[in-house]
């Protein structure tokens, strides 16, 4: 679906156009056309490819979707792929939807191709419009206002996982440690690595945007794209500290577990040599012997049963004392 189709020249918004008017502005020295769609069908990014002169391997990654971010050059123009990310859900069923925009920028023109995904791109174009000084640099700058855009929404979402775990370290340390923790901290591992994986290969492509051999387009704007991969560089270690923790609170978590399980031990072990002595009075008081002195005795069942009282109790109290029960 066409979103918005619009000429620029020397920085300002000349017209709305139709995508038939396209190739009269191509020709017009000085003008590029900025073209965003939404879920965009074969029949649109065909008219595209005609009228922009699309690479086919290009549109083909457009088309199948689920692409890695990466940034290609084809001749003068460049292909970018990022992920858009969408926090679903409450609680433990809470996921990460993942998104796809698709850009195509050449020297008169960008193509904008949103899939999968319900977040609107328009302030972009609303920054742009503002900055007309910035937007002279023409698709370089649009490229990096859109790429800049989707980074800075990766903001919000390493915040809420860290948010995340913070609650769920507190409910390790402060309440009972057990196995509905392990699967949170497992359901938050899963989150990052999504966000891994739209974060990591991003970074390493956008380095081919400053610096060394920059591609033509990006000539004017490299200090505004280091912007950009200082802020994928913050992300990307965010995302490594917050790995590292969760697999901290794992073993935290079973370790409390581990310590739980052994003081329970420790107190069926008290009672056990408590009840231990009961049994080993009995069971000899129960023997059919003979010559037993005290079963003649008035006072010796009294006697026995003081006994036992008195040795179990004094057990107890050792236990107790040592902190087995």
């Amino acid at each position: 679906m066409l979103i918005n189709c619009a000429a620029y020249r020397e920085g300002r918004k000349l017209a709305d156009i139709t995508p038939g008017e396209i190739p009269q502005h191509l020709a017009d020295p000085g003008t590029f056309v900025w073209v965003a769609l939404h879920d965009a069908s074969d029949e649109e990014l065909a008219t595209l490819q005609r009228a922009f002169d699309l690479h086919p391997l290009a549109v083909e990654d457009v088309q199948r979707g689920q692409q890695r971010p990466k940034v290609e050059e084809y001749g003068e123009s460049l292909f970018v792929v990022m992920h858009l990310l969408d926090i679903d859900g409450e609680g433990e069923h809470r996921r990460i939807r993942v998104g796809e925009v698709d850009v195509f920028a050449g020297r008169n023109y960008v193509v904008s191709v949103r899939n999968r995904s319900e977040q609107s791109l328009a302030r972009v174009r609303e920054r742009c419009e503002r900055e007309p000084e910035l937007l002279k640099n023409g698709p370089g700058f649009v490229l990096y206002a859109l790429m800049d855009e989707v980074v800075d929404r990766y903001f919000p979402v390493i915040e809420h996982l860290e948010d995340e775990l913070e609650t769920i370290e507190k409910q390790i340390l402060t309440e009972k440690a057990g196995r509905e923790n392990i699967q949170r901290l497992y359901g938050l591992k899963r989150r990052l690595r999504v966000l891994k994986h739209a974060v990591a290969p991003l970074l390493e492509a956008a380095g081919r945007l400053y610096g060394g051999r920059v591609p033509p387009l990006c000539l004017g704007t490299q200090d505004y794209f280091r912007d950009v991969i200082d802020h994928l560089a913050r992300i990307n270690a965010s995302v490594d500290a917050i790995r590292d923790t969760v697999g901290v609170a794992i073993q935290v978590n079973l370790s409390l577990v581990t310590i739980a399980d052994s003081e329970v031990t420790k107190r069926l072990a008290a009672w056990a040599a408590i009840f231990a002595v009961c049994t080993a009075f009995v069971g000899v008081w129960g023997m059919n012997f003979e010559f037993m002195p005290e079963l003649k005795w008035r006072y010796g069942y009294p006697a026995a049963l003081g006994l036992i009282v008195a040795v179990c109790g004094y057990l107890y109290w050792r236990f107790r004392k040592a902190g087995w029960v």
